[in-house]
């Protein structure tokens, strides 16, 4: 038997007894391919300073769960063990699925509200990404039966209120008692808290009525913060009321959980200036409700604070905000002040590189900026506003010294998703000159919460790292694959070195590189020991470059950290994917391959050349499940990652990829191009696919693969 680590091997034990299993490690594994994919937490959200029980609701089992990982400080979470089924199975049956698992969350007095994300450990692999709120007033959950306003479910506010709009016509209902000329604030997360899930086709919309107790309608909000509400109101008359949560179209679903922050704390919807530096005290102009008259608080980020987007509570009098985000920046700021800069001929002349903090005021406000430029520099700008919750939907102009538009762009893209906040690279200057950039809501619209922040940069060559996927799935003496995607931008063509750091004791790694040129992805190897414990580990993956300025300047030192994006089943059977916080490399016990031996893996080709590689399979006992065999990770047509070398394709003709029922042996025949560049030692690796469904699968793979190809005489 495989040697585990002694403490998750005992509680695995536990687990087992519990559902009356005496199985052997491995005859449990061969149950299932998947990773469990979490679909809900019941309740969603957890109170400061408090402990509380979840239900966590997946697809596929959650059987032998160890370890809870959470995002960010002050939440903990440990599995709760469950309880022995009734009816026990036999021995030598297959072990139960346990696709509702109870979770125990720790939540410290400090701990910052807001969304962290979560996911288990298990002997299967990591799971998706779930999510949990971290709210300040006592957690209410929704009763059996609210469903119309005479069985309203009586509620007692400041409190979060926690359901799901979980079946066709679902109506919640909640009465409340509210004093005269209280205010009071609604705030819904439940669209938002359905990007991460992983096989959620259809998301909410919810919609949020306040009446009174006749029926009347006081107030409703739909969509305000994406496609979630936020509902305000001062109550004229002491009394009751009732609060009125359904979809806009009267769809449900049993995952659509919601939370609804009731409280009448101040709400903080909107700061100025948007953009700080790290260590500098910055005073800030605050927009919201329940705030006094020209509200105003301060704020001094501490030294080495890394730039990028940070939620920060603000004091106001005796009493703290809600967590507002502030972009923290090393290059110099400027903010908007009262003057005229609605035209070029009124705009201030700012220096470049420059981070502006701006507000659209009114309705067709137009905010305009110049700067100097010579022929050929080339400019990026970048407004965030959407991304920090501000209602801009930002669109800019660069005009001419004679007000004339050059260039104009709405909607940006960042990584594989599309935002309302605008994004302009390497716009180039088309002589010298002043220039200005005009920024303005697509709709014209404006007023308080129409902040935003205006980066103006010199264009420099740079690339990013994605990720596919954010989990790595490893077994005793077995490795897996994690592949990385580079973005060039601006002219940067080099190669690119991947590293990883934070790999757990038993696992060590192969780390590839992405070849210059045409060159695309890259694949970083990890192997566990035949000893390795059960274990997982959060990783950092980055990868380092050079570019070559020429003129005699020393070349560009490049670096970027690796976003990791989670796969989900999108409508129609599509492969989609969401930026996450962490990549998870889990070992578990062994799974359905025991090992992948190859005839071959060190591959020297010529141009013009072909070279087959056997592939031999070692199945657990009772696997039969039809394997596929790649070195391309793909979908249908769709190719997510290729690191063989550019001109290095698998010859299908020449290939024996798929391995029905117990077929354990196959081959890929590698094939070079007569014209295919030369390349040395690129690391690739063959992996074993099993479907789990049509658009996921669970991989296997093989030790690393280096494929060569020699220089032509």
């Amino acid at each position: 038997m495989t040697r585990l680590n002694l403490s998750h091997f005992r509680f695995f034990c536990i687990v087992l007894a519990s559902a009356g299993l005496c199985l052997s490690i491995s005859s449990l594994v061969n149950a299932q391919t998947s990773y469990p994919m979490l679909m809900s937490l019941k309740p969603v959200a957890v109170q400061v300073g408090t402990t509380a029980e979840c239900e966590v609701q997946s697809r596929y089992s959650m059987l032998g769960a160890y370890q809870v990982s959470v995002s960010g400080s002050g939440v903990t979470a440990e599995v709760i063990e469950p309880e022995p089924p009734k009816d026990p199975p036999k021995p030598g049956d297959k072990p139960r699925d346990l696709t509702k698992l109870k979770l125990k969350f720790t939540v410290t007095a400090e701990a910052l509200p807001g969304v962290r994300e979560f996911r288990l450990a298990t002997p299967h692999g990591a799971s998706t990404i779930g999510q949990v709120v971290v709210v300040r007033d006592p957690v209410i959950v929704e009763s059996a039966d609210n469903n119309t306003a005479d069985k309203a479910q009586v509620v007692t506010l400041p409190a979060t209120l926690c359901g799901a709009i979980e079946k066709v016509e679902d109506f919640d209902f909640y009465k409340f008692t509210a004093t005269a000329g209280q205010s009071i604030s609604f705030h819904v997360r439940c669209q938002r808290l359905q990007d991460k899930i992983h096989d959620l086709q259809a998301h909410a919309d919810p919609i949020l009525f306040l009446r009174d107790t006749n029926g009347g309608v006081l107030a409703m909000s739909d969509n305000t913060f994406f496609a979630d509400p936020f509902l305000t109101h001062t109550f004229d008359q002491a009394g009751d009321y009732l609060l009125e949560i359904r979809d806009v179209r009267y769809h449900g679903n049993v995952y659509w959980e919601y939370c609804i922050e009731a409280n009448s704390r101040p709400y903080v919807t909107g700061a100025f200036p948007t953009a700080i530096r790290a260590g500098v005290q910055t005073a800030i102009e605050l927009s919201g409700v329940f705030l006094p008259a020209e509200a105003r608080s301060s704020i001094t980020i501490p030294e080495g604070t890394a730039v990028g987007i940070h939620f920060i509570p603000l004091n106001l009098g005796d009493q703290q905000t809600n967590p507002v985000p502030f972009y923290v920046t090393d290059l110099p700021t400027f903010a908007e002040t009262a003057a005229d800069n609605n035209s070029p001929m009124s705009a201030p002349v700012i220096e470049v590189p420059q981070v502006i903090s701006g507000r659209i005021e009114t309705e067709a406000d137009l905010d305009c900026y110049s700067f100097v430029a010579k022929k050929g520099e080339k400019f990026s700008f970048e407004v965030r506003a959407r991304r920090q919750m501000s209602n801009l939907d930002s669109f800019i102009r660069i005009l001419n010294d004679k007000g004339q538009s050059l260039r104009e762009d709405d909607d940006g893209r960042f990584g594989r998703l599309t935002f309302a906040d605008t994004f302009l690279e390497g716009w180039e200057a088309p002589a010298d000159g002043t220039f200005t950039v005009e920024v303005r809501d697509v709709h014209l619209r404006g007023g308080p919460g129409f902040e935003y922040v205006l980066q103006i940069t010199r264009t420099m060559p740079y690339f990013e790292l994605q990720l596919d996927t954010d989990k790595t799935l490893l077994t005793p003496g077995m490795s897996g694959a994690i592949f990385a995607r580079v973005v060039r931008k601006h002219g940067f063509t080099g190669e690119v070195q991947l590293h990883v750091n934070g790999l757990p004791p038993g696992v060590t790694a192969t780390c590839g590189r992405i070849l210059a040129g045409k060159g695309q992805d890259g694949c970083i190897v990890l192997t566990a020991a035949s000893d390795a414990a059960m274990v997982s580990s959060e990783l950092l993956v980055h990868g380092t470059a050079t570019h070559p300025q020429g003129d005699g300047q020393p070349s560009l030192a490049l670096t970027a950290v690796a976003t990791p994006y989670q796969e989900y089943y999108s409508p129609g059977g599509g492969r989609g994917h969401y930026p996450v916080e962490s990549h998870m490399v889990s070992v578990g016990p062994p799974a359905d391959i025991l090992s992948i031996q190859l005839s071959d893996t060190d591959i020297v080709l010529k141009p013009g050349q072909s070279k087959k590689i056997l592939v031999k399979l070692e199945r657990n006992k009772d696997v039969n499940q039809n394997v596929t065999l790649d070195m391309l990770y793909k979908h249908l047509d769709s190719v997510f990652a290729n690191s063989l070398p550019e001109g290095v394709t698998i010859d299908g003709n020449q290939s024996k990829t798929l391995l029905t029922g117990t077929t354990s042996e196959g081959e890929i025949t590698l094939k070079a191009d007569a014209k295919a560049p030369p390349v040395d030692k690129q690391v690739g690796v063959v992996m074993a696919n099993f479907a789990i469904n049509f658009v996921m699968k669970a991989t296997y793979c093989s030790p690393p693969v280096f494929v060569t190809v020699e220089k032509t005489e």
